[in-house]
């Protein structure tokens, strides 16, 4: 009986957590949680300006220009928070500003991205320097996983331990009762 409400329990929390992060609202403070998560929140960030720097640098390299380059960028970060950073820096582009110091505004994007791209709008080699920066991050997250997984797996075998040593004792103490008793 306890199982049905248990299912039923969380049955409703995956649909109200769907509804909630399907509400522009909640998708927007979900995905502010998730990036000042403190495990987690540095490799998303990392990811997000990888993949906003790799995307970009595409596009501006086949000859998109930074506007049109935005508003697709924007449109596939798939987090809010980057979303509405970058559709920011594409208003302030527009009335006539540079891109690093919006970028700057935002607090989404770390300072040395901010400065490369700065130095690479002012060179001409935006594409370039998006290129490396995405480079640069693609090998962070690489690095930030192969550490967490480093960190997890001996956590897996205590958890595993804890598991088959529970099994272990729930089938032998039987047989340990059955052998008291018959020698008492």
């Amino acid at each position: 009986a306890n199982m049905h409400f248990i299912l039923g329990g969380m049955g409703a929390f995956i649909v109200a957590f769907k509804m909630f992060t399907g509400n522009p609202r909640g998708r927007l403070i979900w995905d502010t949680f998730l990036i000042r998560a403190p495990l987690f929140g540095p490799m998303i960030r990392k990811t997000a300006v990888a993949k906003f720097t790799r995307t970009l640098g595409t596009l501006v390299s086949s000859g998109v220009p930074i506007l049109d380059g935005l508003e697709i960028v924007s449109k596939t970060a798939g987090n809010k928070v980057v979303e509405n950073a970058v559709k920011y820096i594409k208003e302030k582009i527009s009335e006539g500003q540079n891109i690093a110091q919006p970028m700057m505004e935002t607090k989404v994007f770390p300072k040395m991205v901010v400065q490369m791209i700065g130095v690479g709008e002012q060179t001409g080699a935006m594409d370039v320097m998006l290129g490396k920066i995405a480079d640069f991050y693609d090998d962070e997250v690489d690095g930030a996983i192969d550490g967490l997984m480093a960190m997890i797996e001996p956590i897996i075998m205590v958890i595993l331990g804890g598991i088959i040593g529970s099994v272990m004792i729930a089938m032998y103490m039987p047989i340990f009762q059955m052998g008291d008793a018959m020698s008492g």
